[in-house]
């Protein structure tokens, strides 16, 4: 008979009524990517007229025991639970030296060969007392007896419930259990696209990754994740450790195949189900196929800021007088993707947070990564704007060429010339993001013909730069206070 086996008919000797488990039921679990779940599953409790000692298995060794909720879901039995008691010591090394502290064991240094050695004091630097000596190392290999009393092989919950009535009850088990995440991540792959002035067709993969850092395997799991930033005080005491003073490596499985992953609003969330029942073994990584997407259409977009100031003027009455401030210049102009989350374009469903990686098949149709980049959840018909690296032949500069301050009228005027190259065999356009942020209140003193405002202090013009050729862009602008 097994140890488990053993405690769980002597915990039944007793007069403790053991729920049903082990396998018996499968788990639910809704797993927030914020490195937490709620697991709810089915208990069966045996109850006798009055107050019950009941004991379950059925939990992760970072589960947070204030979530725990146990309840009749028929409501048919008034069962009430006047006491919990959590253990999460599952046995290890340390936890066998400090129970056997003052007391005396044998010590395995090499094969067929022991010494008694006295456990002074457990703890990170045990003290060990061999033949008369006390030393700050184990012998050996600690052997421990094996009639040892209190061995927990699992995290235990343990609960006085109270019943009026003799009651068979199919109890619902719920609790919120750290040591569990998923994130989403995307490849895209397109063909090579010599002209970049057109749009592109690609093909969209996206995958749910997965992960069970908990402590506790589950053998049949149905599993749904939320997408979104859901309310959640964190414990600083609750980050995931290593188990039993040991890590574990992370075996990667992969789920592909019908059923498909669907997905529905919640709340203010969205919630994706996979729709199927999986194994998740403890230390395991899991990853699910959610999203395959054809023919979506993207366009590459040139971006050129060349001072990078972010800085937003505090008050109307601010302005600063530095002849320097904002002159920045950088030669790195920006290539982005930009996709359309639409129905129209073969997408329109929620798009969680991930890492997207792009790759380009050349001509001769091998792939090659061509950079990736960071999204938020991106709701429908909104754009995807995937940010993949720098251009390696469109460059450009800017200089500030006047500069002027007139404090009694509360006037500064200021030139720029921005030059951008292109040595590419096709036009490009640019779009240049200019930060005006040396005083809140600002107009343009110079044409640029047509331009945008992003916000109220800066501007976006499009500039179309010819094949193996070159464009220059002046304005002014005048700040008063």
């Amino acid at each position: 008979m097994r140890t488990c086996e053993v405690i769980l008919a002597m915990l039944m000797m007793a007069g403790v009524a053991v729920a049903q488990q082990e396998g018996a039921r499968p788990t639910a679990l809704t797993i927030y990517n914020q490195d937490f779940a709620v697991a709810r599953t089915v208990v069966t409790l045996d109850l006798k007229a009055g107050l019950n000692e009941v004991t379950t298995t059925s939990v992760t060794s970072q589960l947070e025991p204030d979530s725990v909720v146990l309840r009749d879901p028929t409501e048919k039995v008034a069962m009430k639970v006047t006491e919990q008691n959590y253990d999460a010591g599952v046995v290890n090394q340390e936890w066998m030296l400090e129970k056997y502290e003052g007391k005396t064991i044998q010590f395995q240094w090499s094969p067929g060969q022991t010494v008694e050695g006295k456990i002074i004091r457990a703890g990170q630097q045990p003290l060990i007392e061999v033949k008369g000596v006390m030393q700050f190392q184990l012998p050996g290999i600690p052997l421990f007896p094996s009639s040892t009393d209190g061995l927990l092989l699992k995290p235990t919950l343990r609960w006085m419930v109270y019943s009026p009535k003799q009651a068979h009850v199919d109890a619902e088990l719920a609790y919120i259990t750290h040591g569990m995440n998923w994130e989403a991540t995307y490849n895209i792959v397109v063909p090579e696209n010599k002209d970049v002035t057109e749009a592109e067709r690609g093909e969209i993969l996206g995958w749910v990754t997965f992960q069970n850092n908990s402590g506790t395997e589950f053998p049949e799991a149905r599993i749904k994740l939320m997408a979104g930033d859901v309310a959640k005080i964190r414990n600083p005491q609750s980050q995931a450790l290593p188990l039993n003073g040991r890590f574990y490596a992370q075996a990667v499985d992969v789920v592909a195949g019908a059923p498909e992953v669907t997905q529905r609003a919640f709340d203010d969330f969205h919630l994706y189900d996979l729709n199927r029942t999986v194994t998740l073994r403890r230390g395991e990584t899991k990853q699910v196929e959610f999203l395959h997407a054809a023919d979506v259409e993207m366009k590459r977009v040139y971006e050129y800021d060349g001072s990078g100031q972010r800085f937003f003027p505090m008050n109307v009455e601010y302005h600063n007088e530095s002849g320097s401030f904002g002159t920045e210049s950088s030669k790195q102009v920006t290539v982005r993707e930009e996709i359309k989350n639409s129905e129209a374009n073969h997408l329109g469903l929620p798009i969680p947070a991930g890492r997207i990686r792009l790759y380009r098949r050349d001509t001769g149709g091998q792939m090659e990564f061509v950079g990736e980049s960071q999204i938020a959840h991106t709701p429908s018909e909104e754009t995807l704007r995937l940010a993949v690296g720098s251009a390696f032949d469109v460059t450009g500069a800017r200089k500030q060429t006047d500069f002027h301050i007139d404090s009694r009228a509360h006037i500064i005027d200021e030139t720029f010339e921005i030059d951008l190259k292109n040595q590419k065999e096709n036009p490009v356009t640019v779009k240049v993001v200019e930060h005006l942020n040396r005083g809140r209140n600002w107009e343009l003193t110079k044409a640029l013909g047509e331009f945008t405002k992003r916000d109220s202090n800066t501007i976006e013009i499009p500039v179309t730069v010819p094949a193996r050729g070159e464009r220059q862009l002046n304005y002014s602008v005048r700040y008063t206070w």
